[in-house]
């Protein structure tokens, strides 16, 4: 006890003035920091397969990013269990803003869908700024006989169990999206788990499941020419790529808003002044005419916002699907 008494005397001695300079030249440290900022390339860790949604996006918002601010985005795909491989290598480098990680809807959802996550936002990682967005759509087999979501709810709610739903696996957005829906519209809508969204829908198509929640791009030619019936899609409102069709909220679910985001997040303790100078680059690019047109031709649409605001959405995320996890017992460890 006497030690620690001492310890803390020694402790509030120190002279005021000490302490101020020392805070004084933290901050100088740190702003120097961002002012030289990057000087050498970037390593965005994307925890997905090239080719896929979180690689392209990456590739096209960094290499405006680079031009922004002088030095390369380099992408670097850490695949496996869900993008936690990568969220977890993260997490485990220096926080000078030098690593960075693209963290999807999938990591907000992981840090309840697998429990013994080591890193997560507000312990261990940081939110540092939004990239894009996208709604899905709800689509259903012309042979299951239902034009609209009152149709399709009606029919569920009479065979429960029955109707079976496509997912690009467990644990995926897709599953995710319509265990939100079989809550909020009381169905008991079964899912059949794929490997991956190509082979879900290749099976949609066929009428071996008869219902999916899909993102728009792979879909919207099968909903044109009359392979796949499209009935809502998923955002808070209706999208450009499918104007004629209502929201889920407006169909009679009301509230209901999922989206496929993207966004950068890094390991706790980068300084906020290296933070600002990213998420400003990265809002830069994202406003860019030609990054908006391309991000358009995948189906997504920029996502801007500071990283407090970012911060508050990612958490708001975590908090959503943190009910639909447990609702469904979807734990993966």
């Amino acid at each position: 006890m006497r030690n620690a008494t001492g310890i803390f005397r020694r402790a509030v001695a120190v002279p005021l003035a000490a302490v101020v300079m020392a805070a004084t030249a933290a901050g100088w440290g740190a702003a120097a920091q961002a002012q030289s900022y990057p000087t050498k390339p970037i390593r965005i860790v994307v925890g997905f397969a090239p080719g896929g949604p979180s690689d392209i996006i990456s590739r096209l918002v960094g290499t405006k990013m680079g031009e922004i601010l002088g030095q390369q985005l380099v992408i670097e795909n850490k695949t496996g269990a869900g993008g936690t491989i990568a969220t977890e290598a993260v997490g485990r480098t220096d926080p000078d803003g030098y690593t960075i990680l693209n963290a999807p809807l999938a990591n907000a959802v992981n840090e309840t869908l697998y429990p013994n996550l080591k890193f997560r936002v507000g312990d261990g990682l940081v939110a540092v700024a939004p990239l894009a967005e996208t709604a899905n759509v709800l689509v259903v087999h012309p042979s299951l006989g239902v034009k609209n979501v009152a149709g399709l709810i009606a029919l569920a709610k009479s065979k429960p169990d029955t109707i079976l739903y496509a997912t690009a696996g467990r644990g995926s957005a897709t599953h995710l999206a319509s265990e939100l829906f079989n809550m909020m519209a009381g169905t008991k809508l079964g899912p059949v788990h794929y490997r991956g969204g190509g082979d879900a829908l290749k099976d949609l198509l066929s009428g071996e499941v008869k219902v999916m929640i899909s993102s728009i791009a792979p879909v919207l030619s099968f909903i044109r020419n009359g392979q796949l019936t499209g009935l809502a899609t998923t955002g808070p409102k209706r999208d450009d790529a499918l104007p004629e069709l209502p929201t889920l909220s407006e169909a009679g679910l009301a509230g209901f808003d999922v989206r496929l985001w993207q966004g950068f997040t890094g390991p706790a303790g980068i300084p906020r002044p290296v933070i600002d100078k990213f998420a400003g680059a990265a809002a830069q690019a994202l406003n860019a005419p030609d990054v908006k047109e391309a991000l358009a031709q995948q189906g997504f649409s920029a996502l801007t916002a500071t990283p407090d605001q970012f911060d508050a959405f990612y958490r708001a995320e975590v908090a959503k699907w943190r009910k639909v996890v447990e609702a469904s017992q979807m734990s993966l460890q």
